[in-house]
């Protein structure tokens, strides 16, 4: 088999490029471990950031997110028996982010590259790239056929766990993490949200997310040691906890129910440098992971694909390569101020296991600043809506 652009992982930023880059007339092949189902059955963030949604209209993919996505011109941070609301709206030059959940998200890309005949070829197993810096091709097995894909470039749109990024020589790459010492358990729920928009709660006994997929489907979160699983909390346990975190009147209208779907997520700063080695380019958690607070995880994926999308237009329609040869330095900038807004919103909400009353001060000193400054709250939804790209 022969591609122009040989994409390995078909979750949402493997697909969006496929399909921007199909619309103007560039084939790409996507390489996908898992099946369509199990890739559709995972529960992933809702909070798309404004150039994200421009994203997915361009990509011909935005109808429904229009449709059924819930427009948020701003949240809640409870803190201290107060709730204080961040004016997304009005921070941010009238920029707002949509509330559309990545499963509804991918689907909407799936369907629209089977509209288009696209290739997406999912159980591909042993999937390896080869000869990266030179004339790259792409190995996969089916069975026990191994398959060759001949291609110009391959995009690791992969995942932290997949090959891409280990492809790159260790002598090569740089890896920066900071592992945090708790994680979210989550609860998504056939229930009416608590709240039109979502509410960050800092509590002493740990953090807490009151989401939101549609007005009949909720995702809450709680903070839990790494030690906890899953069997550790029972429907009701988790209920009484959240109820505990919350303001009190927002605990008192919460509506319970069943839960559809309950996992942990350790939360992880994680940075590989440089993102492209010879034809390889890597994007999305292949190269980067946040912890979810700041909602920076699918968007930074965005940003990433929106330069390869226009590195790589310029290069098959102009000949010109300055996008490609700038690409890494491009997306690494914006990253990491993905990863310092990240990180701060994750400090600044979280209760620390070994935290010294002195950090414990500057927490609340940090949410006392944020909401008496109309500059910390315009820093605050710049980021939150999304940088530019």
């Amino acid at each position: 088999m022969k591609t122009s652009v040989c994409i390995i992982g078909g979750g949402p930023s493997g697909l969006m490029l496929s399909q921007l880059l199909h619309l103007q007339g560039i084939e790409t092949v996507v390489l996908e471990r898992q099946s369509r189902e199990y890739v559709l059955s995972r529960i992933r963030a809702g909070v798309l950031e404004h150039g994200f949604a421009e994203l997915m209209r361009e990509a011909q993919c935005g109808e429904r997110m229009d449709r059924e996505g819930e427009i948020h011109e701003g949240f809640i941070i409870a803190h201290n028996g107060r709730q204080s609301r961040v004016d997304l709206h009005k921070y941010s030059g009238g920029s707002s982010v949509v509330v559309y959940g990545q499963t509804e998200l991918t689907r909407d890309l799936y369907e629209a590259r089977d509209r288009m005949n696209g290739i997406v070829i999912h159980n591909a197993e042993d999937v390896q790239p080869h000869d990266l810096t030179g004339t790259p091709y792409v190995t996969y097995r089916q069975g026990d056929e191994i398959v060759r894909i001949d291609c110009d470039y391959v995009i690791g749109a992969d995942g932290f766990h997949g090959v891409s990024r280990k492809s790159i020589p260790k002598t090569v790459l740089k890896e920066y993490e900071k592992v945090y010492p708790f994680g979210w358990l989550g609860v998504l729920s056939r229930t009416k949200p608590v709240s039109p928009e979502l509410i960050y709660a800092r509590h002493e006994r740990g953090f807490a997310l009151c989401s939101l997929r549609s007005q009949v489907l909720s995702r809450y979160y709680v903070q839990v040691p790494l030690s906890d699983s899953v069997e550790d909390w029972s429907d009701e346990r988790f209920w009484e906890e959240l109820k505990r975190r919350l303001p009190e009147d927002v605990a008192g209208r919460l509506i319970t129910g069943p839960s559809i779907e309950k996992s942990i997520a350790p939360l992880r700063s994680f940075v590989a440098e440089p993102m492209r080695y010879g034809n390889l380019f890597l994007a999305g958690d292949a190269a980067h992971i946040v912890p979810p607070t700041g909602a920076r995880g699918l968007n930074s994926a965005a940003s990433d694909i929106y330069y390869l999308y226009h590195a790589l237009v310029d290069h098959y329609k102009k000949g010109d390569d300055n996008g490609l040869g700038n690409y890494s330095a491009k997306a690494l900038a914006r990253v990491w101020k993905a990863q310092r807004f990240s990180w701060w919103m994750t400090t600044m909400l979280h209760t620390f296991p070994d935290s010294l009353p002195y950090d414990q001060k500057l927490q609340q000193t940090d949410l006392d600043y944020l909401f008496s400054s109309e500059a910390a709250q315009r820093s605050l939804a710049e980021n939150y809506v999304g940088l530019p790209f």
